[in-house]
């Protein structure tokens, strides 16, 4: 940690404590309830805080609200004493060399957390993270407007988008959880990671995904999504949202109105999503409609666009899409947050100073990573100013903002204690259920000859394919049950001379073991298998072709079996956290017996119908 040491952090922590809560109280008694006015925004079951946010407002000047509308990110690991890096990074962002330096600057709604992206490393252990938290908020009320900060991370679950390794708790991930089918074990998922981000600061959760993946080719979505069934998806979208709000954090619903059947990642390109409008009903829709009646938080826009609503305009940018759609018709009145504006989704077609512009237009309230941060707050405060942007319409996004301060509790007292935060994240228990969950969700999806359970003992097992990490843990499990193990690790490509390699360390073995990543994946403008997945898919085939006992593990997306239908036994974990490598084995020695089923169904390569439909999955 960069400043100053744990042990002192704990000795002045208490002085800040009560200075930060004297401030959050003074904000209280300062700008007490008012009598609401027709006009003011609101509603009057937003009591006991309408009149509290409202009375804020009217002290606010219009350089402080245009400020809550914009989540940034910062660099560094503490709020007032960074490394170099970190100062350079915050220079080129915002001119200004420290966190609590961009807080006074702007003076925003909120922070958003992030390990490389940009070298912000805002990460690090518990402790730390909980002691930057608390700096920020210590910057934020410092501030004549006293306003605390929303705090936000991505941390979905599963191996791809979880901004907290460990000690943190690892999850299974959404597609995971759907092949395990509780919303009982959804729930207690989202509470344990609810539960450890509230314990270091974080507010909310840029969480859950609830994107139907209808296609197998989504190169963005696939594994985050829980699965190809809009009624699954929204039964465990809903769960989650409860189970965030039961481990303490906010919720987001993301991408709305639906990333599911896209062909292109927002991240580099603008997609666009050809439903008709029936479909966008039948399939999209349905799990935002179960998330807004759990009473989600927040909805996060999606970077695409739907030509049966609004032709050529991405959502973010669309009043038929967020106002028409999500506000009119869906009727939420939570916040509605953009997708990262820095992303090509949005910067391929507006630039800094107008895709903020539009976005608030559209509808949205919060602005997320907007790039070029000078430019995008200088154009919505020109918009504001010149009338472009109307006072009622940036008071109504003001006043949703504070309002879910006030609810959840950001104002009576913004800090948390960096001493107890390393006894919840990983907690035993937190661990206990990780892998209990874990279990209910590895999915046997071939076991033709009958080699599953095998028995423990001594044999000679190769593990080859994806996963450094991966293939190391797996051939640790192994050896813990008897085994004498080689591994051939290859890449997510591998070359001729590696799978030469592991043909020829498989002549010795007895069984093979060998883990894919995405061996499905088609190339978007080729139309046909990226070089990766073909690579791999020519080492799968050359393990079968030795005539060993070869078990398929598919680390990723299930649909890796379509690629070598031939393969006699296949197993899908939806992820490879060190919890769904442990559940791997243990179903190979049949100390699990599988339960999970696909949440998804995979096609046949040929494009000739279902190799294994939805709901699929063996068991012993």
């Amino acid at each position: 940690m960069f400043g100053r040491s744990a042990s002192s952090i704990r000795r002045g922590r208490l002085p800040v404590r009560l200075l930060v809560v004297g401030l959050c109280m003074a904000v209280l008694a300062a700008f007490g309830p008012t009598a609401a006015a027709a006009d003011d925004p609101g509603h009057a079951g937003d009591a006991p805080f309408r009149g509290k946010v409202i009375s804020l407002m009217r002290h606010m000047t219009l350089e402080q609200k245009v400020g809550q509308l914009f989540v940034i990110e910062v660099a560094g690991r503490d709020a007032t004493s960074v490394s170099d890096t970190a100062k350079g990074v915050n220079q080129r962002l915002f001119g200004v060399d420290t966190p609590a330096q961009a807080i006074a600057k702007y003076q925003p709604g909120g922070v958003i957390y992030y390990t490389t992206r940009n070298n912000d490393d805002n990460i690090g252990d518990p402790a730390q993270v909980a002691t930057l938290s608390n700096g920020l908020q210590t910057a934020a009320l410092a501030q004549p407007a006293r306003i605390p900060l929303q705090i936000s991370v991505d941390q979905e679950g599963g191996a791809l988008v979880a901004r907290f390794g460990a000690p943190a708790t690892q999850m299974p991930g959404n597609m995971a959880l759907g092949a395990g089918r509780s919303a009982a074990d959804a729930r207690r998922s989202a509470e344990v990671i609810g539960t450890e981000l509230a314990a270091v600061g974080v507010t909310q959760d840029y969480a859950p995904v609830s994107d139907v993946n209808i296609n197998p080719n989504n190169p963005v979505i696939g594994i985050r999504s829980i699965g190809g069934d809009p009624g699954l998806v929204s039964n465990l979208a809903a769960a989650q949202v409860a189970g965030y709000h039961d481990g303490g954090v906010s919720a987001v619903a993301k991408h709305f109105p639906g990333h599911g059947d896209t062909g292109v990642d927002s991240h580099f390109g603008l997609p666009e999503v050809t439903h008709s409008l029936d479909q966008i009903q039948q399939i999209d829709l349905p799990p935002f409609r179960a998330d807004i009646a759990a009473g989600v938080d927040s909805i996060m826009t999606a970077h695409v666009v739907m030509p049966a609503i609004d032709p050529g305009v991405p959502a973010t940018m669309s009043h038929k899409i967020l106002t028409g759609l999500l506000r009119d018709e869906l009727g939420f009145d939570g916040l509605i947050v953009t997708d990262a504006l820095d992303m090509a989704g949005a910067t391929a077609t507006y630039p800094p100073n107008v895709a903020p512009v539009k976005a608030l237009m559209a509808g949205a309230d919060q602005l997320l990573v907007a790039p070029q941060m000078d430019t995008a707050y200088g154009s919505v405060l020109a918009a504001a100013r010149s009338g472009e942007i109307s006072a009622k319409r940036l008071d109504e996004s003001v006043y949703r903002v504070l309002l879910h301060k006030f609810q959840r509790g950001l104002f009576r007292d913004a800090l948390v204690d960096p001493a107890a935060a390393p006894q919840v994240l990983g907690a035993p228990q937190h661990l206990a259920d990780a892998q209990a969950i874990t279990n209910r969700t590895t999915t046997l999806v071939k076991n033709d000859r009958g080699l599953l359970p095998l028995t423990s003992g001594p044999r000679n097992v190769l593990v080859a394919g994806w996963g450094v990490g991966t293939t190391q843990t797996m051939a640790a499990a192994l050896a813990a049950r008897g085994a004498t193990t080689q591994v051939r690790e290859s890449g997510t490509t591998p070359s001729a001379t590696a799978i030469d390699l592991a043909v020829a360390s498989a002549q010795n073995a007895d069984l093979v073991v060998v883990s894919t990543n995405n061996a499905y994946a088609v190339d978007a403008t080729t139309k046909l298998p990226t070089a990766a997945a073909a690579a791999q898919t020519r080492l799968v085939r050359a393990l079968l072709a030795t005539g060993k006992p070869v078990v398929v593990a598919a680390m990723r997306n299930p649909y890796d079996v379509a690629s070598f239908p031939e393969a006699q036994t296949v197993i899908d974990t939806f992820g490879y956290t060190t919890h769904q490598v442990e559940s791997l084995v243990r179903v190979l020695f049949g100390e699990v017996n599988p339960t999970g089923r696909l949440p998804v169904s995979i096609p046949r390569a040929d494009g000739t119908g279902e190799l294994f439909p939805f709901g699929h999955g063996l068991g012993y």
